[in-house]
């Protein structure tokens, strides 16, 4: 969750001002009208009599993200018994989707059993508040976008290796799991002392045909993206698929290795206008054997894109010695 996310109730018309936020547009149903907003006790300081609320981490435009204690565990003597407490924001938890919205990204979450993703415990609801929320392992470390700040000239070829091959791993286990993640961003990448972690999967959905049952939101009355990450086909109002996760991390991949966005912090309908898929360059610290992968997988046309698999085995690969670069030169001429 990035503490910069925002929520809006109108489709965004001015795509000059856009960054890394996350945007939440509510539409009524063409099918049924939107129901009415509900009403919400305040936040208590202990939830459920078990998880006392210690302070805030984040705050984004869908959810707040605390530390808190869990009672049960600290009464059985767990010297760590603390966990992240994921819960609605005020203005958010009155629309009657959002609590589904919630236990979407549990129920999708919690089926994803990888060392690089982040592990959920529960979901459940207060009862005197009616508040959901979502328990899980407490992260800490420093998230993507921070290191890329404290990297403007890009990471070299081995930091950013070790930081790409786990969260692509991360993202190709959800895809063949049958989840999307819907949200990719360097905000929603954590490097902590265990390694990378994927985590928010609260824009995320099951893929068509897989995980049956899953709630399924109404993606005609709410539709949500961070423009900087968002593929074309999400701008232009098309259904979330694992191409559009491909282009994210493809553009967090890019920033990594360069310091900056591939396409100037601009979204994809304006760089494609721009035409600067053109002009796009490999960045100096990305070895060439990675380029033509990372290139197809920042393709505006999803037709054009590889999967996630296929990027992992680009960014796998050992770098070619001067002995196989020489025999390529040579069986080209």
């Amino acid at each position: 969750m990035n503490p910069m996310e925002v929520p809006v109730t109108a489709p965004l018309k001015d795509e000059d001002n856009l960054s890394d936020l996350t945007h939440f547009a509510f539409g009524q149903s063409e099918e049924a009208p939107a129901p009415e907003p509900i009403s919400i006790g305040p936040l208590p300081d202990i939830l459920n009599g078990r998880y006392h609320i210690e302070r805030l981490l984040g705050v984004g435009g869908m959810g707040a993200v605390y530390r808190a204690r869990d009672l049960l565990r600290e009464q059985f003597g767990d010297p760590e018994p603390f966990v992240a407490l994921k819960t609605l924001t005020d203005s958010f938890a009155e629309y009657p989707d959002a609590n589904a919205l919630l236990y979407s990204e549990f129920a999708l979450t919690s089926r994803l059993h990888h060392a690089n993703v982040i592990q959920v415990y529960g979901f459940d609801v207060d009862s005197d508040c009616q508040r959901a929320f979502i328990t899980m392992e407490l992260l800490k470390g420093p998230t993507l976008d921070q290191l890329i700040e404290a990297h403007p000239a890009g990471m070299d070829w081995e930091q950013l290796r070790g930081i790409a091959i786990p969260l692509l791993q991360a993202l190709s286990y959800s895809h063949q799991r049958g989840v999307l993640h819907g949200d990719l961003k360097p905000s929603n990448v954590m490097l902590t002392d265990d390694g990378v972690r994927l985590f928010d999967y609260g824009l995320g959905q099951a893929r068509q045909g897989l995980l049956p049952g899953l709630p399924r939101l109404s993606r005609a009355r709410i539709a949500a993206w961070t423009p900087r990450y968002a593929a074309l086909e999400l701008l232009n109002g098309e259904a979330l698929g694992s191409p559009a996760d491909v282009y994210a991390v493809a553009c967090i991949l890019y920033e990594l290795c360069s310091g900056h966005h591939p396409f100037s912090r601009l979204t994809a309908r304006q760089a494609k206008a721009m035409e600067q898929d053109k002009t796009l360059e490999r960045p100096p610290n990305l070895p060439s054997h990675c380029w033509p992968a990372l290139r197809s997988a920042l393709a505006f046309e999803q037709q054009q894109r590889i999967d996630c698999q296929a990027l992992l085995t680009a960014f796998s690969a050992p770098r070619p010695t001067v002995l196989r670069r020489l025999f390529r030169v040579l069986s080209r001429s």
